[in-house]
């Protein structure tokens, strides 16, 4: 594989080539590896209009999802003290975008970036950690918060954070199957009555805690969204619905923004709006027996809803045109396409 030099030459050649010959083009970048999704984002967000799905996409799923958990304990996200377990180019990004969320609510960049917590194989992100890349370095916590801690190793392990700062979110992208275990989750669960537990990673082999651990582990307390699909849990003669939290909820409303709205770069605001109009879309609003995100049925809509959102955030930053609310809907319907087959006639056997 080429070194890195020539390879941000290679990729910075092919991405001016892009823009010449495609001036309004939506670039996303697919399935980049930790040392370049996010710099390669950062690069280039600014020059023309791209979107990292496996950061920015996951980050907005998320967020909207945390609010609406947040939602059905009456609770604002700015409220909330969180835990990652797993510190990757995902991870980060999820926790930047919170952070982002957070700060929307009324919140210092300084007090949310202190409720967010990151830990990674070797511990907690912490102050005097060396080797970390920029995107880590953002999110660490500094010496003097955690100096009261007891533990064991060199840095605090996941056992130690939860013991310590008594999170109310739990959110899992370690790709480390199992990695939440009962002591964790009960530890957990005494200091909070309705954990939120987000076991991201997939597939499903590689998630840390199943479903039906969660559920019996927190006697049926925890709200939980997973990475992956599983099928619903029953508990004590009550059946759990599990949400999947996925990237599809955002990525066709963005796309339908751009091209309808004539979006013209993807902002932090934006993935803002994207996040509450998945929560503003959960049925837990409208029954709190209801299921915690949509349903497939109604993504069509929700993305229409989140396109024109995301146009008006586009419009008051300069970087959509501007247009009436009319116009935008009409826009919208235009370019939307219905996945529907043409009826076709058989004409010779």
């Amino acid at each position: 594989r080429i070194e890195q030099a020539e390879y941000d030459a290679f990729l910075d050649l092919f991405i001016q080539a892009v823009k010449k010959r495609w001036p309004e083009v939506l670039l996303q970048f697919e399935d980049f590896n930790q040392t370049n999704a996010l710099p390669l984002l950062t690069r280039y967000r600014d020059q023309l209009c791209c979107f990292n799905d496996d950061i920015q996409g996951t980050a907005a799923v998320t967020v909207g999802t945390l609010l609406a958990a947040c939602n059905a304990k009456n609770e604002a996200l700015s409220q909330q003290r969180i835990v990652f377990a797993g510190a990757g180019s995902a991870g980060c990004g999820i926790a930047e975008q919170i952070i982002v969320q957070m700060c929307s609510e009324g919140l210092s960049e300084l007090q949310a970036r202190s409720q967010v917590y990151m830990v990674d194989r070797h511990g907690l992100l912490t102050q005097g950690m060396v080797g970390l890349p920029d995107f880590q370095q953002a999110l660490i916590q500094t010496q003097s918060s955690v100096a009261d801690w007891q533990c064991d190793g060199d840095y605090p392990s996941l056992t130690d954070v939860i013991q310590n700062i008594k999170p109310t979110v739990l959110i899992g992208v370690s790709g480390q199957p199992g990695l939440f275990n009962q002591t964790m989750i009960e530890t957990m669960s005494l200091n909070c009555d309705r954990p939120i537990i987000f076991p991201l990673s997939n597939p499903s082999r590689n998630i840390e805690a199943t479903p039906e651990q969660l559920v019996n582990w927190t006697k049926g307390m925890a709200i939980i969204a997973t990475g992956s699909p599983f099928k619903p849990v029953e508990y004590q003669g009550q059946h759990y619905s599990i949400p999947q939290c996925n990237n599809s909820y955002i990525f066709p409303g963005f796309g339908l923004a751009v091209v309808a709205g004539g979006v013209k770069r993807v902002s932090d605001e934006m993935l803002v709006v994207a996040s509450e109009q998945l929560a503003q879309a959960s049925p837990r609003l409208r029954s709190a027996e209801g299921a915690l995100l949509p349903s497939l049925a109604e993504m069509a809509e929700l993305s229409k809803k989140m396109a024109f959102a995301i146009s008006k955030v586009g419009q008051q930053q300069g970087l959509a045109p501007k247009m009436s609310d009319d116009e935008l809907t009409a826009e919208i319907d235009k370019h939307f396409w219905q996945p529907e087959y043409r009826k076709y006639t058989r004409v010779m056997d």
